[in-house]
């Protein structure tokens, strides 16, 4: 059988129909303070989840807080070398993410939540670092992950803004179903 194929990329236009974040409508000024935003808002949310529910998934299909905070660990490190990469080389391939894959291998479920929380502000430091490297023609530079998928500096900034905002929200839901 062979592998799932992977989830195109949403588009340089994409409106989220869940969280409702509109990628043409966010500036790279809200797009970089709702990234600064994540690890407070990450902190406060994990750690407001008792120990053994953290670790806890509502369904066979959605991640426990802790698989969620160590994704978003994950999203600002691979964010961060796919803006290098869009800013240095032109044109490159991005390697996927691998989502499922990495909660399994790296044992997502199994991390100590205060210490992966301060894994996440040194990735979103390390993120916001590399978007402050970018200026003018920069912004323009663009990579692709899957043919077709032409993707800017821009939309890399926005995404990841729009990846913060999502998971956040899925961290409250998924506490609020493991706390009831």
């Amino acid at each position: 059988m062979p592998p799932p194929a992977l989830p195109p990329l949403p588009g340089e236009d994409h409106v989220c129909a869940v969280c409702g974040i509109a990628y043409a409508a966010l500036t790279i000024a809200d797009a970089v303070a709702a990234v600064a935003a994540v690890p407070d808002r990450a902190r406060e949310a994990g750690l407001a989840v008792p120990e053994p529910a953290r670790r806890r998934r509502p369904d066979a299909d959605t991640w426990s807080v802790v698989e969620y905070v160590c994704h978003l660990r994950d999203v600002y490190v691979s964010s961060t070398i796919r803006l290098h990469r869009t800013r240095t080389e032109d044109g490159p391939v991005l390697e996927p993410m691998l989502n499922d894959l990495r909660a399994r291998r790296f044992r997502y479920n199994e991390r100590d939540v205060p210490a992966v929380l301060d894994e996440l502000a040194a990735a979103v430091a390390g993120f916001l670092d590399e978007t402050r490297r970018l200026t003018g023609p920069d912004w323009e530079r663009t990579a692709t992950r899957l043919p077709g998928e032409r993707r800017t500096a821009r939309w890399l900034v926005r995404h990841a803004a729009h990846e913060g905002i999502h998971h956040l929200r899925d961290i409250a839901a998924v506490a609020r179903a493991v706390s009831s």
